[in-house]
């Protein structure tokens, strides 16, 4: 018997499965448990030490996982100046200013998987 965790359109369940004897090639694994496994919660995004969040959201523009982090609270950026860096099916992506501003928060940590929309930094 051996166990797997398989997710499932974002659901994770615990599987038993035992072979059934017959020949590798013609017989099919049996289920025997499947139940859902409990769901982790994503830890909540750390927030800048500045504890003040700007006006200005920069939202990643696809789901993958914070690669760098280009800025730093009080950092001043110009439109289309990268602020964090995500990486996407081995892709590093730029996620830019969307206009001038100083930097607010940092509301992301390098290695947090992150999803499409989601807000990774504020400007002021």
């Amino acid at each position: 018997m051996k166990n797997y965790t398989i997710t499932v359109n974002g659901t994770a369940y615990d599987v038993t499965v035992e072979e059934s004897g017959q020949s590798a090639g013609a017989a099919a694994p049996v289920v025997k448990k499947a139940a859902p496994a409990p769901a982790a919660k994503p830890a909540p995004a750390a927030k800048s030490s500045s504890g003040s969040a700007g006006g200005i959201e920069v939202k990643a523009g696809a789901a993958g996982k914070v690669f760098k982090l280009d800025t730093k609270v009080g950092d001043s950026v110009k439109k289309g100046d990268p602020v964090v860096t995500i990486e996407a099916m081995k892709m590093e992506i730029p996620v830019v200013a969307p206009s001038d501003g100083t930097v607010a928060s940092i509301d992301c940590s390098v290695g947090d998987a992150c999803e499409s929309g989601q807000v990774l930094a504020t400007l002021n």
